[in-house]
C-alpha cells in the first residue's frame, strides 16, 4: 500500500535529531510512513514524515551538531511546515553519574528537560558574561511547554502502575534481524563501565578494553537486573554548549553549579524560538572514556521514550484543526464578484446557459464547466450571467482571475483573507497567510475548499488563456469561418515551437475533492471537464438589440442600414457594444458608420494582412472610437496609448497624479484635478472602450478605478503601439514606484495590492529598456512592494538592478546604495538564506560606521537588523549584543523615549522572551508602549504600527504567563489599530483575530462565552522590528 500523502498544515510535532543512529531509531517508532513533500528552496533540511497514534511528525535530522545547526534547521523546518506547535529534542547525550529520585544514573537510562528551581529544564552552561571576580551565566533557555510536561508526568504516573513498562517494549522495535540494526539492541549491564574522575583514558580512538584501561580504576556500584527490562527515566536539567565534554572533573563542576543530569549540544539553538522537549539516552558519562558501544540503545531508549507520549497527548491538541469536521454554515462565504469586469449590455445566450446548468446541476461528484471561445466573445458575462440566475444554489461563489499564474496566486490571498475574517477558527488559512508564502496560501485555500462540509461551492477560474499545452491537453478556439482540420494540428504545433513562459498548469489550483462545480473560460479548449463552445451570436436580433441598447437608439432595429451594421460586425457582442457606443456620442447614420467602417478595415487589411478577420472585426470599431476621441480630446487619446503600460484592470486618479510630477505636460494637464480626469475617463467610457470599477467591500480612501477589457488592451498594445514607447515605459514606472506608500501610511495593504498588477506590467515592459536616472533610482521602491507581498523573487530582481544602478552611478559605498544593500539583507533573512542576509548587513554596517560613522543612527538599524538575524539563528547572546549596542546608541541619539530607541527596547524583549526571562520580557514590553504613548498620546499610538507590534508581542507574552483576560486586550487594542490603518481585509487584522479566537475557544472554561461575539472577523525598508 503506497504511503499517505498529507499537506504541510497537517503536521503539529517536530521530532529533530542531529545523529544518523538518532534518526534511524525514530523512524523506528513510527506507526506509519508518509509521503515526501515539497519544500521552498531555501529549505535545506532532509524530512521523514509519518505518524504516532493518529499525530502527524515531521522528523528532522541536521547536517552538524551543535545550537547553531539547530537553530537554522528549526527556522527552516517552521517555514516549510507553519503549523508545528512543538517538538521533541530526541538523541543520544553524556549523563552526570549522580543519584536522583530515581536512582543512579546510568548508560541506557533516559534524561527528560523539567523545569527545577531557577532553571526552565534545559540550560545554556557556556554563556555568559566575565563580572569582577566570577564568570555570570546568562544562557537562559525557555521551558518545554505544558501540555508536554502533562503528557511526561502522565506517561510516568501510568509506567509505575505496570508491569510491562511500554517504553523499554518500544524500545526493542529496534531489534531486527538486519545487521544495520544490531546497534540498537541492549549492550547488558556489565558493560556499563564508571570509571574514578581522576582516571584519563588510556590511549585516544581504542576501546577500554583495548587500551587496557586499569579495571581497578572503575568504581563499584550496585547492578539492578531489572533494568534490562525497564528504561529507567530522570527528569531534571539539562546542559546545552557547543563543546563536547571529555573531562569528568568539569562535567562534575558545572553538574554541582546549576545541578545537571546530562549534557548535549544541540537544545539552545532548537528552544530559541521553538517550544520543545529535551530528551536524552545516556551514551557515555562525559568523560574520556567516551565510546560508541552505547550509541544504538541510548538512541533506541530516547526514541522509545519519546513515541510513549504521543499516547498521553489528546488529539484535539495536537489534531483539532487537521480533522474537525466543520459545520457547513461555517463555509457561508459571503459573495463578492465585484472585482469581475461586468458589462450592462449582456444578451443571455439561452441555449449555452441551459448547457451550463446541465452540466452543473446536481451534487454528486465534482462538475465543470469549460466556456471557450474568441477573446470578447462573451464567456466572462456568459458565467456571471449563470450566477445571478442560480445563486441560491451554492453557498459561496469565488471569482478567480486566471490571466496568469502570479495573478490567480493574488486572487486566492484576497480569498484566504476573506476565509480569515468570515471564520477566524480556520488557523490552517490564517497560518499560510501569515507566511506570505503564495503557494502555502493556495493550499490552504484548497485545503478549505475540500472540506466535506463545504460542497456548495462555486469556482469560476476566469481568463485561463495561457495553459501549458501538449498536444493532447487543448486546442484552440478556432476562428468561425474557417474548418477545424485547417488549423487543429497547426496551432498546437506552433504553440510547442513557441512555448508562452507565462503558460502554466492549472490541475495544480483546483481543489481535489469530488464535491462542488467549476466554471473555466479560456480561450482555448483546454481539457478539464465538459466544453461549451461560444461562437458568435446566431440571432439577428441578439445583434440588433446589443446596437439598440447601446447606441440607446429602439428604432435602430428597424433601420434597413443597421441590419447591415449588425451584419457587417459577425455577431461579436464586444464590435456591437463599441459600435453602439460611439453612434450614442454622435448624430450619425448607421450608413455613415459602415463607410467609415468599410475605410478603415481595408486599411487594416493593407497595413496587417496577417490580422484574422475577427481582429480586423474588433480593431476597425475600436478604429473609428478613437478618431473621434483624438479630434475631441487629445489627452483622452494619449491617455489609450499610455494604457498600455499599465495593467488594463483598476487604473485610478492618484497613482497616475504621482507621475505627472516629472512627467509629460499632458498627464500633468489630465491629473490638475479630480474633475478633469474623470472628465477624460467618462469620455472613454463613453465610447465603450472603458468601465468605471464598481464600488469593492474593501474600505478605501483614493479614488475608485477604471478598466479596459483585455481585447481593448490587446488593440492598445500592439495598434496604438506599434513600438514600445520608451518614454511611457518611463511614465509607469514613476507612477507606480512613486505612489508606494509607507507602512505607516493608511489603507498601506489595500494600495499596495492595487498597485501589483501595474507593477507587474512595468516589470514586463522594462525588460531591455534602458532606464533614465530617475526611474533607475525608484526600482527599490518596486522592491518593496514585492517583498511586503511576499513575492520574494521579484523583490530581489529590483533590489539587484536598483544597486547595479546605484554603484554605477554613485559608487558602492553611497548611502543610497548602502540602502539598497541593508534592504537585501532583510530580503535574505525572509527567504531563510541567513548567510546571505549576514553578508547583506554586515557590508551595510561596514558602509555606515565609513560613512556616518558607529553612532549614526542609520549605522544602529543595521546593528539592530543584525541582531534580528543572529536571534533567527540561534545566536542569542550575539543577539543581545546588536540590541544593546543600537538601545544604547539610540538613547545617546534621540533619548530612551524616542520612538526610534522604543522599537529597539521591543525587540529586546522579544530576546528576553526567547530566552525564557519572562519578566526581563515584560518589562521591556512595557517600558516600550508607556514610552509610545507618552511620545505619541493617547490617539495616535493607536495607528502607529511598531506600537501596535508591540501590543501584539505582549498580548502573547500574557497567554504564556496565563493572563488571558489581559491578553485579550492587548490584542483588541492592536487588532482596532491594525484595521484602522490597513482595513479588515489585511493579513495582520486577520492573524489576530484568529489569535484572539483561538486564545477564546481554548480558554472557555475560564471565560463567559459571550466575548466570543466580537470575534468577527511591517516591513521597514530601513529598520526591522522583529515579532
Amino acid at each position: 500500500m503506497p504511503p499517505r500523502r498529507l499537506n504541510h498544515d497537517a503536521y503539529r510535532v517536530g521530532w529533530i535529531c542531529p545523529l544518523e543512529v538518532e534518526q534511524i531509531a525514530a523512524m523506528e517508532m513510527l506507526d506509519e510512513e508518509h509521503e515526501a513533500l515539497p519544500q521552498k528552496p531555501a529549505d535545506h533540511n532532509i524530512y521523514k514524515l509519518g505518524s504516532i497514534n493518529n499525530h502527524n511528525i515531521v522528523v528532522a535530522g541536521l547536517p552538524q551538531t551543535g545550537n547553531c545547526s539547530a537553530a537554522t534547521v528549526v527556522t527552516q523546518m517552521r517555514m516549510t511546515f507553519p503549523n508545528l506547535r512543538y517538538g521533541l529534542l530526541v538523541g543520544i547525550g553524556g549523563g552526570v553519574p549522580i543519584k536522583t529520585d530515581s536512582g543512579m544514573i546510568r548508560l541506557g537510562h533516559v534524561v527528560v528537560s523539567k523545569p527545577t528551581g531557577i532553571h526552565s529544564g534545559a540550560v545554556q552552561y557556556n554563556h555568559g558574561k566575565a563580572k569582577e571576580g566570577h564568570f555570570e551565566r546568562t544562557g537562559a533557555i525557555a521551558p518545554p511547554p505544558p501540555i508536554l510536561l502533562n503528557a511526561a508526568q502522565t506517561l510516568a504516573v501510568q509506567r509505575e502502575r505496570l508491569d510491562l513498562d511500554p517504553v523499554w517494549e518500544d524500545a526493542q522495535r529496534t531489534r531486527k534481524s538486519r545487521r544495520t540494526i544490531r546497534r540498537f539492541r541492549f549492550p547488558g549491564i556489565t558493560n556499563d563501565h564508571l570509571y574514578h574522575p581522576n582516571y584519563i583514558h588510556q590511549q585516544p580512538g581504542q576501546s577500554c578494553d583495548e587500551c587496557a584501561c586499569a579495571p581497578e580504576q572503575r568504581i563499584d556500584r550496585q547492578i539492578d537486573e531489572g533494568d534490562e527490562s525497564f528504561v529507567v527515566v530522570h527528569r531534571g536539567t539539562i546542559a546545552s554548549g557547543e563543546l563536547v565534554v571529555k573531562s569528568a572533573a568539569l562535567r562534575d563542576r558545572l553538574a554541582e553549579q546549576h545541578g545537571l543530569l546530562c549534557f548535549e549540544m544541540e537544545a539552545a539553538g532548537a528552544l530559541t524560538n521553538f517550544p520543545c522537549l529535551v530528551i536524552r539516552g545516556i551514551s557515555d558519562y562525559c568523560d574520556s572514556h567516551k565510546n560508541d558501544q552505547w550509541h544504538g540503545y541510548a538512541a533506541a531508549a530516547a526514541a522509545a521514550y519519546a513515541r510513549q507520549l504521543f499516547f498521553h497527548l489528546p488529539e484535539e491538541e495536537t489534531q483539532r484543526d487537521c480533522n474537525a469536521q466543520t459545520n457547513s454554515a461555517a463555509f457561508q462565504l459571503p459573495i463578492n464578484l465585484s472585482e469581475i469586469f461586468e458589462v450592462t449590455r449582456f444578451v443571455a445566450r439561452e441555449e449555452e446557459m441551459s448547457r451550463i446548468q446541465d452540466i452543473l446541476k446536481g451534487t454528486i461528484g465534482r462538475r465543470t464547466a469549460i466556456l471557450h471561445g474568441l477573446g470578447g466573445i462573451g464567456k466572462t458575462q456568459l458565467a456571471i450571467a449563470y450566477f445571478k440566475r442560480h445563486r441560491t444554489d451554492y453557498s459561496t461563489a469565488i471569482w478567480l482571475n486566471a490571466r496568469d499564474e502570479t495573478i490567480l496566486k493574488q486572487s486566492f490571498a484576497r480569498i484566504a483573507e476573506r476565509i480569515m475574517c468570515h471564520d477566524p477558527s480556520m488557523t490552517y488559512v490564517s497560518s499560510a497567510v501569515e507566511s506570505r508564502d503564495a503557494d502555502r496560501i493556495v493550499g490552504a485555500v484548497k485545503r478549505w475548499l475540500d472540506e466535506p462540509a463545504n460542497d456548495h461551492w462555486l469556482l469560476i477560474y476566469d481568463n485561463y488563456d495561457r495553459p501549458m499545452l501538449t498536444s493532447t491537453n487543448a486546442i484552440r478556439s478556432r476562428q468561425p469561418d474557417l474548418s477545424e482540420e485547417d488549423h487543429t494540428d497547426e496551432a498546437a504545433k506552433n504553440d510547442r515551437d513557441h512555448a508562452d513562459p507565462k503558460a502554466f498548469d492549472l490541475h495544480q489550483y483546483l481543489p481535489e475533492t469530488d464535491h462542488g462545480a467549476i466554471i473555466v473560460t479560456s480561450r482555448l479548449s483546454v481539457k478539464l471537464g465538459l466544453s461549451i463552445q461560444l461562437g458568435k451570436l446566431k440571432d439577428l436580433g441578439d445583434s440588433l438589440e446589443i446596437l439598440a441598447s447601446a447606441s440607446r437608439r429602439d428604432s435602430i432595429k428597424r433601420d434597413p442600414a443597421a441590419h447591415d451594421l449588425a451584419s457587417r460586425l459577425d455577431g461579436l457582442p464586444l464590435a456591437l457594444a463599441t459600435a453602439g457606443a460611439y453612434l450614442d456620442q454622435v448624430s450619425m447614420t448607421c450608413t455613415e458608420y459602415l463607410q467609415l467602417y468599410d475605410q478603415l478595415w481595408l486599411k487594416l487589411h493593407k497595413e496587417a494582412p496577417q490580422l484574422p478577420s475577427y481582429d480586423q472585426t474588433l480593431y476597425s470599431t475600436w478604429g473609428i472610437s478613437y478618431k473621434h476621441i483624438e479630434e475631441q480630446s487629445p489627452i483622452a487619446a494619449m491617455l489609450l496609448r499610455q494604457w498600455a503600460y499599465f495593467s488594463n484592470e483598476d487604473l485610478w486618479y492618484e497613482l497616475l497624479k504621482e507621475g505627472g510630477v516629472d512627467g509629460p505636460r499632458w498627464l500633468a494637464d489630465m491629473t490638475n484635478n479630480k474633475l478633469q480626469f474623470h472628465r477624460i475617463m467618462r469620455i472613454l467610457c463613453n465610447h465603450g472602450l472603458a468601465e468605471a470599477d464598481l464600488p469593492t467591500t474593501v474600505q478605501q480612501e483614493e479614488s475608485r478605478g477604471y478598466s479596459v477589457h483585455g481585447c481593448v488592451h490587446s488593440w492598445m498594445i500592439h495598434v496604438l503601439n506599434r513600438e514600445c514607447d520608451e518614454d511611457m515605459v518611463q511614465t509607469a514606472i514613476r507612477c507606480v514606484a512613486s505612489h508606494i506608500p509607507r507602512q505607516d501610511q493608511r489603507e498601506f495593504w489595500v494600495t499596495e495590492r492595487r498597485l501589483l498588477a501595474h507593477a507587474d506590467r512595468c516589470l514586463e515592459m522594462m525588460r531591455g529598456v534602458a532606464l533614465e536616472y530617475k526611474a533607475m533610482m525608484t526600482l527599490g521602491s518596486l522592491g518593496n512592494l514585492y517583498a511586503n507581498q511576499g513575492r520574494l523573487q521579484d523583490a530581489e530582481a529590483m533590489y539587484q538592478r536598483a544597486l547595479d544602478g546605484k554603484e554605477e552611478a554613485w559608487g558602492p559605498d553611497h548611502i543610497s546604495t548602502l540602502d539598497i544593500v541593508n534592504n537585501l539583507g532583510n530580503l535574505y533573512a525572509d527567504q531563510g538564506r541567513l548567510q546571505d542576509a549576514e553578508a547583506m548587513y554586515q557590508r551595510a554596517l561596514d558602509g555606515y560606521e565609513k560613512a556616518w560613522g558607529p553612532d549614526h543612527t542609520s549605522t544602529l538599524d543595521t546593528v539592530n537588523n543584525l541582531g534580528n538575524l543572529y536571534k533567527a539563528q540561534g545566536r542569542l547572546q550575539d543577539a543581545e549584543a546588536m540590541y544593546q549596542r543600537a538601545l544604547d546608541g539610540k538613547e545617546e541619539a534621540w533619548g530612551p523615549d524616542h520612538i526610534s530607541t522604543l522599537d529597539i527596547v521591543n525587540n529586546l524583549g522579544n530576546l528576553y522572551k526567547a530566552q525564557g526571562r519572562l519578566q526581563d520580557a515584560e518589562a521591556m514590553y512595557q517600558r516600550a508602549l508607556d514610552g509610545y504613548e507618552t511620545a505619541l498620546g493617547p490617539t495616535l499610538i493607536a495607528t502607529y504600527i511598531p506600537a501596535l507590534t508591540t501590543l501584539e508581542n505582549f498580548a502573547i507574552l500574557c497567554v504564556e504567563l496565563g493572563r488571558v483576560d489581559e491578553a485579550l486586550l492587548y490584542y483588541r487594542r492592536a487588532r482596532n489599530g491594525f484595521e484602522a490603518v490597513w482595513g479588515r481585509d489585511s493579513q495582520r487584522y486577520a492573524r489576530l483575530s484568529s489569535r484572539m479566537n483561538f486564545v477564546l475557544s481554548h480558554h472557555s472554561h475560564d471565560r463567559d462565552r459571550r466575548d466570543c461575539k466580537d470575534i468577527s472577523g511591517g516591513r521597514a525598508t530601513k529598520r526591522r522590528k522583529d515579532i
